[in-house]
């Protein structure tokens, strides 16, 4: 059973956004004086004064012309040299980093049936659309986004940076709490994988890279910014308007992700991919969002080892706690994961790793392994970078009662 968010019971205020995946539709085809001191003195004693502090002032910034004169040359050329060589250590990062890393991102081109309906077409519609992706291993695992290789999807061809086409590319399967899926190249066991890097490391004002199939068609174009904001929520939909989803614990930043980049890397200047890019925001210039890395790790770990996506669940229903939810609830706490079901759906699925672990409804989560739980990095955003299997520590209030609970995560 899946972790999900309760979204009649929490509606926080996000960001509309577009994933930037390139889809099409026709009839064919789819896309910021200290006070007054006041001292007596005479007339002539305040104008001898005046006059030999103009003399002072004349005589001090005369000396001082001259020393500026005869060391501007050497200030201003020491200026520009450091402007220079700091430029110089800035592009050639990125340029590395273009270098090393393009080989390993692949354009997505798909074609299926539309799965909804929208102001194109319904049900049945052809669908092609294009994305990118990132080389994890060798033997052809890629790791792209889930709206790359939508549900409908009937053939999925990858094309590397030298332009080798693969038109039989499989899709291993879809992350069930994450805009994250994997394909597969088969018969291949030389492709350049990726470097993955840590995201948790990751500051606001950092550089970083984009690399993608832009517009679909502009394959490994490459885009440099900065992080310029952490931990984000937004709400997603697809171009047509017709699919949405709820993401967070987003890196925004302001690097150039285009239609097509869905999918494909955003990078450190050591070249190390620390995010996914996911979407970007419709109504501004310049604001783009990755799924971080950390997130994804779990499943990465898993699908290189069984073939299969599988993630670490922990079989609980939660709503995630603002300074809004906590007033609705009478709670102690403005972060956290609130533990609570409905009629229909307990708040700890039945002999789940959170059932067996000894959590109850009500109960509410604040960290995992030591990690807090905020606004911007939610319980499901945390387990994302666990598999199946393996052991947590939770932190958890029950009431006015703090526990500490074990609890090994079963597999979704």
């Amino acid at each position: 059973m899946n972790e999900t968010t309760n979204q009649d019971d929490q509606k926080n205020e996000s960001e509309v956004v577009h994933t930037p995946a390139r889809h099409h539709e026709t009839t064919s085809t789819y896309p910021w004086q200290a006070g007054p001191h006041h001292k007596r003195t005479s007339k002539s004693g305040r104008n001898a004064a005046i006059t030999a502090g103009i003399v002072l002032i004349a005589l001090l910034s005369g000396l001082f012309g001259s020393w500026l004169t005869a060391n501007s040359g050497l200030l201003s050329s020491n200026n520009v040299t450091t402007k220079q060589s700091t430029t110089v250590q800035e592009t050639s990062a990125l340029t590395k980093v273009a270098k090393d890393v393009a080989p390993s991102v692949v354009s997505i081109t798909t074609e299926g049936t539309a799965q909804g309906q929208s102001s194109f077409g319904g049900f049945g519609t052809v669908v092609e659309g294009a994305g990118s992706g990132i080389i994890i291993s060798k033997n052809g695992y890629i790791l792209t986004n889930k709206h790359v290789v939508p549900e409908g999807t009937t053939s999925v061809t990858v094309v590397l940076a030298d332009g080798t086409s693969y038109k039989n590319a499989t899709i291993v399967g879809r992350d069930p709490a994450n805009d994250i899926a994997f394909v597969k190249v088969n018969g291949v066991n030389d492709l350049p994988a990726v470097t993955i890097g840590d995201s948790s490391s990751v500051v606001v004002g950092q550089q970083v890279v984009a690399i993608g199939n832009a517009l679909g068609q502009y394959q490994n174009t490459v885009t440099s910014g900065i992080i310029s904001g952490i931990g984000r929520p937004v709400q997603a939909s697809d171009e047509t308007g017709s699919s949405t989803e709820s993401l967070d614990n987003l890196f925004q930043t302001d690097a150039a992700i285009n239609a097509g980049n869905s999918g494909g890397p955003l990078l450190n200047l050591e070249g190390q991919v620390i995010g996914i890019n996911v979407a970007v925001a419709q109504d501004a210039q310049g604001i783009g969002f990755s799924i971080p890395i950390d997130d994804a790790k779990g499943l990465i770990s898993t699908v290189l080892s069984t073939g299969k996506v599988q993630r670490g669940m922990l079989g609980v229903r939660y709503i995630d706690i603002n300074a809004q939810v906590a007033a609705q609830y009478n709670l102690s706490v403005k972060s956290g994961a609130y533990l609570i079901g409905d009629q229909n759906n307990p708040a700890i699925v039945p002999g789940g790793a959170g059932d067996k672990a000894g959590l109850r409804e009500k109960d509410i989560i604040t960290s995992v392994d030591g990690t807090a739980i905020t606004e911007g990095r939610s319980l499901v955003g945390l387990l994302g970078g666990y598999k199946p299997g393996d052991t947590v520590s939770l932190n958890v209030l029950r009431g006015s009662q703090k526990l500490t609970l074990k609890a090994t995560l079963g597999n979704g």
